[in-house]
């Protein structure tokens, strides 16, 4: 009986740990569309001051060697490209939105998809508060996607700011 009883406590175990290995890993309407996986990525990053973020979830959108690339104005008056593991930019951005709130939305999208890749030119717009009237940035996140047969992936994600030197352009802050 004692076996029997520490059986059955070792399956229930066994279970109960499927589960919430399951629950950890990527949701499914994240990464069945292109729409899914360009909206995961916008809720995960945004929240209030102090608010923990979802870091499993937006871990779960990118391919194990994916890569999340900020390119920009660096303080010498070049330009420079920066390229991070998700992990990095965990890193990166975690103390500052335990300071202040951060909301990225989409404003307008251009996509392009052949077999199973995909490229989203995906125009965004940042503040500190949702419901603030103006954005404090704008900008252009370049994603890049690949379908695996089972679901679809980030492969890389690269953004650029706006800025006085490189204005958005009408074409890409109307439509999706």
């Amino acid at each position: 009986m004692k076996k029997l009883v520490l059986g059955l406590t070792l399956l229930a175990a066994l279970a109960g740990g499927a589960s919430a290995q399951q629950a950890a890993g990527p949701r499914m309407a994240d990464t069945a569309s292109v729409d899914g996986i360009v909206a995961a990525l916008y809720d995960t990053i945004s929240g209030p001051a102090g608010k923990a973020r979802d870091w499993d979830r937006l871990r779960a959108l990118f391919r194990p060697d994916g890569r999340m690339i900020v390119h920009g104005p660096n303080k010498e008056g070049g330009t420079s490209t920066r390229v991070l593991t998700v992990e990095d930019y965990i890193g990166r951005v975690t103390p500052l939105f335990a300071k202040e709130g951060f909301f990225e939305s989409e404003l307008a999208r251009r996509s392009e998809q052949f077999g199973q890749i995909a490229h989203v030119f995906s125009t965004y717009e940042s503040r500190h508060a949702q419901d603030e009237a103006k954005p404090f940035q704008r900008g252009i996140n370049s994603i890049q996607l690949v379908n695996d047969g089972q679901r679809w992936w980030v492969q890389s994600l690269v953004w650029q700011a706006e800025s006085d030197r490189h204005p958005l352009p009408e074409r890409y802050t109307k439509g999706r």
